[in-house]
């Protein structure tokens, strides 16, 4: 029986693909699941797992090739066919096994699923030192991508007997960590370890072939290119980013830092940035070197919103099993104010705007290791109860860092409080490529004129930030009045007005 590989889905909006680099050959046994080929769009690149067990059958599609979606890459053949290449994988399991006769039976520990796109992660914090023992499950170390934290669990009881990556270390996404011992022998196992580590570290890397041609299109050298492909293999997308790096070369860098006198040098402490800070501040620097940011500001009475939540809040609980917040009315509110004003929630695509119809509202929040904004997704589709047990669950799930991309990702406007720090009045700074996002800020008793009379009320500041390019100031006011509107007399969301 023989089975078809073809390309899989690539991605919205992505139809073709280059064939990098082959990572079996004909004639070769392959398990399910096991990495055949690697293939590189505009965007990423994407690993093609084997559908079936066998042997490599016919390669249709060869290195430097273009193809489309569900296109033939290459055959493989199953069951009786596969009966004589059987002798390889028999001897690749002895190998494999090999470590394990001096050292007793050890399992290598992998770095798992990191996320769509995500690539590469820097190990950040070992929990267990060589020799220290482990069960299945425990927690071994943690890894840093560029937006979350990932812990990695022993995959089986035993010993550590081996750290093949130490703390710092930049790992890809199918690189090995550590190597457990379930026989206790931790001696033998480092011994036996470096053998592959150096055979894999000296063998050639065949780089993409597109990326050889755009390489020597651009007239630049494989010194000038850090590959960030399996092995270090150099990819199309890191010679553009080699090009466009030469290109702006020539700009004016950072300043240095000013001289140090010895006795404040010597009671300073540097820290290398996290991946997830180093991403944050890029990424805010970008916001606002690309938008053309503006902020306007409003205040709002939250007595009604206030009374309204102490009226119901144990009825709340007692039903549902959350607390009610002034989460949810924020939420509600903005939906309300987006429907109105649809520009606030539309982004820019080139020349092009494209409006969204549905509202997936980012909450942002701060954690131990910076600001994250999980995604609450048809946010206007949901209920206060909803809405208050997605974003608590959301909230849990960011402070332990157990956040995926997905959940981090398609967010078509923001919600950030400032207030829960104390802050009184700030300026968001807008998160791309969405066009606005609302400051909340902290509640604070004030005297205010109502029909003539000088009362106490509860008072915040709101602040939208918005993108001028999209946004004009009418709608920004406009979807400020609104949220305003609806959270001073919170019937007008129940009537839609």
């Amino acid at each position: 029986m023989t089975t078809e590989v073809r390309v899989p889905t690539l991605g919205e909006s992505v139809t073709e693909a280059t064939v990098a680099t082959w990572f079996k050959k004909p004639g070769d046994a392959v398990a399910i699941d096991e990495m055949l080929c690697e293939l590189e769009t505009d965007k990423v690149t994407v690993e093609v797992p084997s559908p079936a067990a066998g042997t490599m059958g016919d390669i249709v599609a060869a290195e430097g090739e273009t193809v489309g979606v569900d296109a033939l890459l290459a055959t493989i053949a199953e069951g009786g066919e596969a009966a004589a290449p059987a002798a390889p994988a028999a001897e690749q399991k002895p190998q494999a096994e090999a470590p394990a006769a001096s050292g007793g039976d050890s399992v290598d520990v992998m770095v798992p699923t990191l996320g769509e796109s995500v690539t590469e992660a820097t190990v950040s914090t070992w929990f267990k030192a060589v020799g220290d023992s482990v069960a299945q499950d425990e927690m071994l170390c943690e890894l840093e991508t560029d937006k979350v934290s990932v812990e990695v669990p022993a995959p089986a009881a035993g010993v550590l007997a081996e750290i093949s990556a130490p703390e710092g270390t930049t790992v890809d996404a199918t690189a090995k960590l550590a190597v457990i011992s379930s026989s206790g022998a931790v001696a033998a196992a480092p011994a036996a370890a470096p053998a592959p580590t150096g055979s894999s570290s000296s063998k050639d890397v065949e780089d993409a072939p597109s990326a050889k041609k755009a390489m020597a299109e651009a007239g630049v050298s494989r010194d000038q290119v850090t590959g960030t492909g399996r092995d270090g293999r150099v990819m199309k997308d890191d010679v553009a980013k080699a090009v466009a790096a030469a290109a702006s070369a020539p700009a004016p860098v950072a300043a240095p830092r000013g001289p140090v006198s010895a006795d404040d040098a010597s009671r300073e402490e540097r820290v290398k940035m996290t991946r997830l800070r180093q991403t944050i501040a890029k990424r805010l620097k970008d916001s606002q070197n690309t938008a053309a940011m503006l902020t306007t500001y409003n205040e709002v009475d939250m007595t009604e919103v206030m009374a309204l939540r102490n009226e119901y809040k144990d009825l709340f609980l007692k039903k549902h099993g959350v607390k009610l917040g002034f989460m949810s009315f924020f939420t509600k509110a903005c939906v309300h104010a987006l429907k109105e004003v649809p520009e606030v929630n539309a982004e820019i695509d080139g020349t092009d705007v494209v409006y969204k119809n549905f509202v997936h509202m980012g909450i942002a929040a701060g954690t131990p290791s910076g600001l994250v904004v999980p995604v609450i997704r048809d946010a206007d589709a949901m209920s206060f109860a909803a809405i208050e047990k997605a974003i608590a669950e959301k909230g849990a799930r960011a402070r332990d860092g157990k956040l995926s991309m997905a959940e981090m990702q398609g967010g078509t406007f923001t919600i950030s409080n400032g207030g829960v720090y104390g802050s009184l009045m700030s300026s968001p700074i807008l998160n791309p490529p969405q066009s606005g996002i609302l400051g909340m800020h902290k509640i604070q008793d004030r005297p205010m004129a109502i029909k003539g009379q000088v009362v106490i009320r509860p008072m915040m500041y709101l602040a939208l930030s918005y993108d001028h390019r999209i946004v004009d100031g009418k709608g920004a006011v406009t979807f400020l009045v609104r949220v305003k509107e609806a959270l001073e007399d919170p019937r007008r969301l129940l009537m839609d007005l």
